[in-house]
């Protein structure tokens, strides 16, 4: 039988941990692509010798500065962001979610 439980407070370090990570990860591959891009580009460029160092330099600075910007600003974005719903959850009361025992799992088990 689904049982509906209220999401009062959200732990701010905790989510701004996993945002960090999140968006850590999005800015790694990100940066794969733009790295790939740029190799590309360098590798097809008739621009001189200049462009042919400058592009491959490029793709190595986005795959190690892209996970680290991004991963600062979800962190950054999930501290605030939970800070805020704690603000504002004694206005709106909370998230209701409805839950229900998994029949087929470990018991005590939640979906």
């Amino acid at each position: 039988m689904p049982t509906k439980i209220v999401l009062r407070r959200i732990e701010p370090l905790s989510l701004a941990k996993i945002s960090g990570l999140l968006y850590a990860l999005m800015g790694l591959i990100g940066g794969a692509f733009i790295s790939l891009f740029s190799l590309a580009g360098a590798a097809s460029s008739n621009f001189g010798s200049s462009w042919m160092t400058f592009g491959p330099a490029f793709g190595v600075a986005a795959i190690i500065l892209l996970p680290l910007l991004y991963g600062a600003m979800g962190f950054i974005g999930g501290l605030i962001g939970a800070a805020v719903y704690n603000a504002l959850v004694g206005v709106t009361g909370g998230i209701e979610l409805e839950v229900e025992q998994n029949p087929s799992g470990p018991a005590g088990s939640v979906v």
